[in-house]
């Protein structure tokens, strides 16, 4: 199941590509941390997580659209783990103004953890240093967005956005804690790569 599922999230960029010419890029740093998702906004200390993807237009109208990304992501948790992953999410976002939009994101993914910490085992008499090969998990998400376009009577406008996102890991410690929730403060950038522009240069 888990392999099904990123060969389907790796093969949602080249669907993307092989339709669009204006390619959208988004990118986000953010805050991430072990958290009940709904009740806390920012957290401290920071764990800091990085986020470079794609999206797809399924359908656009003036005011709406329904599109989905593809992503993968990095973060660290000093006193948990690090994680790498790949998503992808079905979204749908409405222009409130002008300017300002308001989008709403469901995610499903893949995620592989490894201690921040030196793990041991205990083995005849002794602790043995134990070898971390990760730890592999599904990670759904729900996420909320506020974002602003730059340019707002252009299709294709660059746009700032924020975005709260919370998100699990399943199965996390099946014998004590199931699963693990996470909270997520992205504050990024969505711009776009003219393919046509380059090939005619």
């Amino acid at each position: 199941m888990k392999k099904n599922l990123v060969l389907l999230i790796c093969l949602v960029p080249i669907v993307i590509f092989g339709q669009e010419k204006a390619i959208p890029i988004n990118i986000s740093l953010y805050n991430e941390a072990t958290a009940i998702p709904f009740t806390r906004f920012f957290t401290s200390p920071i764990h800091p997580g990085i986020q470079l993807g794609t999206e797809y237009n399924w359908m656009q109208k003036e005011r709406a659209r329904l599109f989905q990304t593809a992503n993968i992501h990095y973060y660290y948790h000093r006193y948990l783990a690090q994680g790498i992953g790949l998503n992808t999410e079905i979204a749908y976002e409405y222009r409130l103004g002008s300017r300002f939009t308001f989008a709403g994101l469901l995610g499903i993914g893949y995620l592989h953890t490894f201690a921040t910490a030196e793990e041991f085992y205990f083995s005849n008499g002794q602790y043995q240093k134990k070898t971390d090969f990760g730890n592999a998990r599904l990670s759904p998400s729900l996420s909320l967005e506020i974002g602003y376009l730059l340019q707002k009577s252009e299709i294709n406008s660059p746009k700032m956005f924020i975005r709260y996102q919370s998100w699990a890991e399943y199965p996390y410690s099946p014998d004590f804690i199931p699963v693990m929730t996470h909270i997520s403060l992205h504050v990024g950038a969505n711009f776009f790569i003219n393919l046509k522009n380059k090939r005619n240069a």
